[in-house]
């Protein structure tokens, strides 16, 4: 698998090598030895699958205590995947970086601690798939608004998002509580 730095570099994109024939093909998803070559020390803890219909956006969440970094891969559909910086003392605080991830791409998104996550799904539906390197807390988690301007995310939107009450009621940056 090829592991490359995203405009955010501590976001990472993950290209798995395919093997391919006229049976169907086998790819790895993650591989401990390969991921710390990279420098990524990512212990997984925590497996999550989701289905969504198109035109759901879910996001954008992060957890302020028991901060989860994920592993982020699309197994059946399409979506427009988006990291943002919510750490006060990165230099990319408040930036964000979005990436097609899809069943024909095959490619992954690795989101360390510190950043809120989210996606749109871009197809009829999609089966979204991460890996977390630390327990789902309900009770720490934080919802930035998806449609923040002071961070201007290009969701590529046709038509108005399907969200969750959550995500209707996220908070903007300036006013999130973040990392140090």
């Amino acid at each position: 698998m090829e592991i490359t730095e995203l405009s955010i570099p501590d976001v990472k994109l993950i290209q798995p090598n395919v093997f391919g024939d006229e049976r169907g093909f086998f790819l790895e998803l993650y591989h401990q030895g390969t991921f710390r070559d990279a420098g990524l020390q990512a212990e997984f803890v925590q497996d999550n699958l989701s289905r969504s219909q198109l035109g759901v956006l879910r996001g954008l969440h992060f957890q302020i205590q028991h901060p989860q970094g994920k592993l982020v891969s699309v197994l059946s559909g399409a979506v427009f995947d988006v990291a943002v910086d919510v750490r006060k003392s990165s230099p990319t605080f408040g930036r964000w970086v979005g990436q097609v991830l899809s069943a024909e791409n095959r490619c992954s998104m690795y989101i360390p601690e510190g950043f809120a996550h989210g996606f749109q799904v871009l197809s009829e539906s999609a089966d979204f798939f991460y890996k977390c390197t630390d327990l789902y807390h309900p009770e720490f988690e934080r919802t930035l608004l998806w449609n923040d301007p002071d961070i201007g995310i290009d969701w590529r939107l046709d038509q108005p998002p399907i969200l969750s009450e959550k995500d209707i009621a996220g908070i903007p940056l300036s006013q999130l509580e973040c990392f140090d």
